[in-house]
Protein backbone atom coordinates (compact mmCIF):
# COMPACT_ATOMS: atom_id res chain seq x y z
CA UNK A 1 0.00 0.00 0.00
CA UNK A 2 1.41 3.25 -0.90
CA UNK A 3 2.51 5.71 2.01
CA UNK A 4 0.12 8.14 0.94
CA UNK A 5 -3.25 5.97 0.90
CA UNK A 6 -1.95 4.77 4.36
CA UNK A 7 -2.07 7.76 5.87
CA UNK A 8 -5.37 7.93 4.41
CA UNK A 9 -6.50 4.99 5.94
CA UNK A 10 -4.53 5.73 9.37
CA UNK A 11 -6.97 8.90 9.72
CA UNK A 12 -10.15 6.69 9.30
CA UNK A 13 -9.35 4.29 11.46
CA UNK A 14 -8.39 6.98 14.23
CA UNK A 15 -11.93 8.24 13.27
CA UNK A 16 -13.58 5.09 13.91
CA UNK A 17 -11.75 5.06 17.72
CA UNK A 18 -13.22 8.06 18.15
CA UNK A 19 -16.78 7.26 17.58
CA UNK A 20 -15.98 4.12 19.11
CA UNK A 21 -15.43 6.28 21.94
CA UNK A 22 -18.55 7.94 21.64
CA UNK A 23 -20.51 5.32 21.33
CA UNK A 24 -19.28 4.32 24.57
CA UNK A 25 -19.62 6.95 26.37
CA UNK A 26 -23.00 7.50 25.73
CA UNK A 27 -23.99 4.09 27.33
CA UNK A 28 -22.36 5.15 30.39
CA UNK A 29 -25.57 7.16 32.47
CA UNK A 30 -25.55 10.70 33.82
CA UNK A 31 -28.41 11.06 35.85
CA UNK A 32 -30.48 12.15 32.69
CA UNK A 33 -32.52 9.69 30.30
CA UNK A 34 -30.85 9.26 26.94
CA UNK A 35 -32.49 6.59 24.38
CA UNK A 36 -28.45 4.97 23.96
CA UNK A 37 -28.68 3.58 27.60
CA UNK A 38 -31.02 0.83 26.59
CA UNK A 39 -28.84 -0.07 23.43
CA UNK A 40 -27.37 -3.07 25.12
CA UNK A 41 -30.74 -4.58 25.88
CA UNK A 42 -31.67 -7.83 23.43
CA UNK A 43 -35.50 -9.37 23.85
CA UNK A 44 -36.44 -12.72 23.31
CA UNK A 45 -38.86 -12.54 20.80
CA UNK A 46 -40.32 -14.81 18.10
CA UNK A 47 -37.13 -17.61 19.20
CA UNK A 48 -34.45 -15.23 18.69
CA UNK A 49 -32.82 -12.25 20.25
CA UNK A 50 -33.46 -8.48 18.86
CA UNK A 51 -32.32 -4.96 19.90
CA UNK A 52 -35.15 -3.35 22.16
CA UNK A 53 -34.98 -0.83 19.61
CA UNK A 54 -36.26 -3.19 16.30
CA UNK A 55 -39.42 -4.22 18.26
CA UNK A 56 -40.90 -0.55 19.75
CA UNK A 57 -39.66 2.64 19.67
CA UNK A 58 -37.85 4.39 22.30
CA UNK A 59 -37.96 7.74 23.81
CA UNK A 60 -37.00 9.94 26.51
CA UNK A 61 -40.06 12.61 26.95
CA UNK A 62 -38.53 13.52 30.13
CA UNK A 63 -35.07 14.46 31.41
CA UNK A 64 -35.54 11.69 33.92
CA UNK A 65 -38.04 9.08 32.01
CA UNK A 66 -37.56 6.67 29.32
CA UNK A 67 -40.73 5.22 27.37
CA UNK A 68 -40.40 1.90 25.38
CA UNK A 69 -43.49 1.59 22.85
CA UNK A 70 -43.41 -1.52 21.68
CA UNK A 71 -45.24 -2.54 18.23
CA UNK A 72 -46.70 -5.55 19.53
CA UNK A 73 -47.83 -5.21 23.37
CA UNK A 74 -47.65 -9.26 23.90
CA UNK A 75 -43.96 -8.97 24.10
CA UNK A 76 -44.01 -6.11 26.97
CA UNK A 77 -43.27 -9.13 29.77
CA UNK A 78 -39.87 -9.99 27.73
CA UNK A 79 -39.19 -6.56 27.75
CA UNK A 80 -39.35 -6.27 31.10
CA UNK A 81 -37.55 -9.72 31.85
CA UNK A 82 -34.75 -7.94 29.19
CA UNK A 83 -34.15 -4.87 31.03
CA UNK A 84 -34.01 -6.46 34.24
CA UNK A 85 -31.98 -9.21 33.18
CA UNK A 86 -29.22 -6.46 31.68
CA UNK A 87 -28.46 -5.16 34.70
CA UNK A 88 -28.73 -1.03 34.11
CA UNK A 89 -30.46 -0.46 37.27
CA UNK A 90 -33.50 0.26 36.50
CA UNK A 91 -37.28 -0.81 36.72
CA UNK A 92 -39.63 -1.10 34.18
CA UNK A 93 -43.19 -0.34 34.78
CA UNK A 94 -46.16 -0.89 32.07
CA UNK A 95 -49.73 0.22 32.13
CA UNK A 96 -50.46 -2.71 29.67
CA UNK A 97 -49.50 0.03 26.75
CA UNK A 98 -46.11 1.12 27.20
CA UNK A 99 -43.26 0.30 29.77
CA UNK A 100 -41.88 3.25 31.23
CA UNK A 101 -38.42 3.71 33.29
CA UNK A 102 -37.84 6.13 36.03
CA UNK A 103 -34.17 7.06 35.79
CA UNK A 104 -32.95 7.51 39.77
CA UNK A 105 -31.12 10.60 40.57
CA UNK A 106 -27.39 9.53 41.21
CA UNK A 107 -25.67 9.36 44.31
CA UNK A 108 -22.51 10.75 44.94
CA UNK A 109 -20.72 7.42 44.77
CA UNK A 110 -22.06 6.04 41.40
CA UNK A 111 -20.84 9.35 39.37
CA UNK A 112 -17.39 8.59 40.73
CA UNK A 113 -18.08 4.90 38.88
CA UNK A 114 -19.54 6.22 36.34
CA UNK A 115 -16.39 8.71 35.90
CA UNK A 116 -14.11 5.81 36.37
CA UNK A 117 -16.03 4.05 34.00
CA UNK A 118 -15.61 6.66 31.41
CA UNK A 119 -12.05 7.10 32.05
CA UNK A 120 -11.44 3.46 31.36
CA UNK A 121 -13.29 4.11 27.76
CA UNK A 122 -11.26 6.97 27.29
CA UNK A 123 -7.86 5.11 28.30
CA UNK A 124 -9.67 2.49 25.55
CA UNK A 125 -9.84 4.83 22.77
CA UNK A 126 -6.23 6.34 23.25
CA UNK A 127 -5.19 2.40 23.46
CA UNK A 128 -6.57 1.99 19.81
CA UNK A 129 -5.53 4.96 18.68
CA UNK A 130 -1.63 4.36 19.46
CA UNK A 131 -2.20 1.08 17.90
CA UNK A 132 -3.48 2.59 14.83
CA UNK A 133 0.10 4.71 14.98
CA UNK A 134 2.04 1.64 16.07
CA UNK A 135 1.10 -0.42 12.78
CA UNK A 136 1.59 2.80 10.40
CA UNK A 137 5.26 3.22 11.61
CA UNK A 138 5.51 -0.25 11.02
CA UNK A 139 4.44 0.25 7.28
CA UNK A 140 5.82 2.72 6.73
CA UNK A 141 9.47 1.24 8.24
CA UNK A 142 9.28 -1.68 6.04
CA UNK A 143 8.31 0.24 3.06
CA UNK A 144 11.65 2.20 3.24
CA UNK A 145 13.41 -0.69 4.04
CA UNK A 146 11.77 -2.06 0.46
CA UNK A 147 12.95 0.95 -0.93
CA UNK A 148 9.72 2.45 -1.48
CA UNK A 149 10.41 5.86 0.14
CA UNK A 150 13.68 7.61 1.17
CA UNK A 151 14.52 8.08 5.11
CA UNK A 152 13.25 11.61 4.70
CA UNK A 153 10.06 10.36 3.56
CA UNK A 154 9.88 8.19 6.11
CA UNK A 155 10.78 10.69 9.23
CA UNK A 156 8.12 13.21 7.35
CA UNK A 157 5.76 10.45 7.21
CA UNK A 158 6.21 9.07 10.90
CA UNK A 159 5.84 13.07 11.77
CA UNK A 160 2.47 13.03 10.03
CA UNK A 161 1.29 9.99 11.57
CA UNK A 162 2.44 11.07 14.81
CA UNK A 163 0.76 14.66 14.45
CA UNK A 164 -2.51 12.54 13.80
CA UNK A 165 -2.09 10.61 16.67
CA UNK A 166 -1.51 14.08 19.24
CA UNK A 167 -4.82 15.40 17.69
CA UNK A 168 -6.88 12.24 17.65
CA UNK A 169 -5.80 11.79 21.46
CA UNK A 170 -6.81 15.12 22.39
CA UNK A 171 -10.20 14.99 20.96
CA UNK A 172 -10.54 11.73 23.19
CA UNK A 173 -9.36 13.94 26.15
CA UNK A 174 -11.97 16.39 25.54
CA UNK A 175 -14.52 14.30 24.76
CA UNK A 176 -13.35 12.75 28.17
CA UNK A 177 -13.67 16.27 30.18
CA UNK A 178 -17.50 16.78 28.54
CA UNK A 179 -18.64 13.43 30.01
CA UNK A 180 -16.99 13.55 33.28
CA UNK A 181 -18.83 17.33 33.37
CA UNK A 182 -21.74 15.96 32.22
CA UNK A 183 -21.74 12.89 34.96
CA UNK A 184 -20.82 15.10 37.82
CA UNK A 185 -23.11 18.03 37.32
CA UNK A 186 -25.97 17.27 39.29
Amino acid sequence: MPANKMMTDCQTKMDKAIESTKHHFASIRAGRANVSMLDGVKVEQYGSEMPLNQIGSVSAPEARLLVIDPWDKSVIPAIEKAIQASNIGLTPNNDGKVIRLQIPELTAERRKEYVKMAKGEAENGKVAVRNIRKDANNHLRKLEKDGDITQDELKEFETKVQKLTDDHIKKIDELYKAKEKEITTV
